[in-house]
C-alpha cells in the first residue's frame, strides 16, 4: 500500500480510503507486470485511483479496474 502514499494528496482521504488505495495501485501495477512500468505509468495508475476515489468509489477491485482500464485504453469499465 505505502507505493500510492506519495500520490495521495495530504488530508484528503480517511485511512479506509487510503487502504482500499493501496489495494488497488497495488493489483494494478502486479496485474500490469509491475517491475517493467515506468514512473510514468505508475503515476497514471495512481491518478486514475485517486479521481475514481473523489468521486466516491471504494472498492478495490473496481479502483483497480478502472487504473488498467486507463492504461490499457478501454474506457469500459465492468
Amino acid at each position: 500500500m505505502a507505493s500510492i502514499i506519495p500520490f495521495i494528496p495530504r488530508g484528503v482521504f480517511d485511512e479506509s480510503a487510503t487502504r482500499a488505495m493501496g489495494e488497488a495501485f497495488d493489483a494494478a501495477c502486479a496485474a500490469l507486470q509491475d517491475g517493467n512500468l515506468s514512473e510514468l505509468v505508475r503515476e497514471i495508475i495512481a491518478e486514475r485511483i485517486i479521481e475514481a476515489a473523489r468521486h466516491g468509489e471504494r472498492d478495490p477491485k473496481r479502483l483497480c479496474s478502472i487504473a488498467i482500464a486507463a492504461i490499457s485504453g478501454d474506457r469500459k469499465i465492468e
